[in-house]
């Protein structure tokens, strides 16, 4: 049987994740949906849940994320909120909560008082640096995320890796610092070259969270499904711990401490 790595069971809060960033100590990261598996991602140890847009796909069933509703966030992070204890909660804003600034913070708001979030995740490109600084000059905290966007990029099919260039390397480089220079306070690096995962950790200094962008980055996130081996179609970069695990519980754990003991991801093949 899998056991959890020893953590204390004080919550996670922003100077923890900060804290782990500065002590080497990796960030175990999941999505979640509603209570009874939040709960077992707690138990787990898991550090950070997420209610994402991936709800739409993985729940509702859509093609995209794209139809998701402020009100599905709102309504699924409320669930997820009653399963934890200890993990630190933070959920998506999705493509039909931005628009104007006072309706992203309108809506960010209404996710945080009404949802139970603790910060609030937006994709972003060079566009979306104002929101970030109007958000946090309203006191919202705010997790960029930045590479692989889903919500802009569902209709061109074929998903490709950011920053493989040069050049494109150094914009996304650039974007991560201006990002964190206007206010967010976490960064979700999603499917970019594992050496610019590697010097956007370096060289930002707010924890750099990773999803199928290679294993040096602060931490790692994965949808739950794609663990459980119930996603429709499980990425390459991901891995079914439930394979050789005995209950759901004992999947979580492992995928926990595979990340904090670094065995996942690997330095190939992720």
């Amino acid at each position: 049987m899998t056991v959890s790595p020893p953590h204390s069971a004080e919550p996670v809060t922003p100077a923890s994740l900060a804290a782990m960033k500065a002590g080497g100590q990796p960030i175990a990261c999941l999505t979640a949906y509603e209570a009874s598996f939040a709960r077992l991602m707690d138990r787990a140890m898991t550090d950070l849940i997420l209610v994402g847009d991936s709800l739409g796909t993985v729940v509702q069933g859509h093609d995209s994320t794209v139809p998701v509703a402020v009100d599905d966030i709102v309504y699924h992070c409320r669930c997820v909120k009653r399963g934890i204890e200890r993990a630190f909660l933070m959920a998506d804003m999705p493509l039909a909560g931005l628009g104007s600034h006072a309706q992203a913070l309108h809506n960010a708001r209404r996710i945080m008082r009404e949802g139970g979030a603790a910060m609030v995740k937006i994709e972003t490109d060079e566009n979306g640096i104002g929101t970030i600084r109007m958000l946090h000059e309203n006191s919202v905290p705010v997790c960029a995320h930045i590479g692989l966007l889903p919500q802009k990029e569902y209709h061109r099919g074929r998903l490709t890796m950011r920053g493989k260039t040069p050049e494109a390397a150094a914009a996304l480089l650039q974007h991560a610092r201006q990002c964190v220079a206007h206010g967010a306070g976490l960064l979700l690096v999603e499917y970019i070259a594992f050496e610019l995962a590697r010097r956007i950790t370096r060289e930002v200094p707010v924890p750099v969270i990773g999803i199928g962008s290679g294993p040096h980055c602060d931490g790692q996130i994965l949808v739950m499904h794609d663990i459980i081996g119930a996603s429709k179609q499980r990425p390459k970069f991901a891995h079914d711990f439930l394979h050789d695990a005995r209950s759901l519980e004992e999947a979580f754990g492992a995928y926990v401490a595979a990340v904090k003991a670094g065995r996942f991801p690997a330095h190939e093949g992720c």
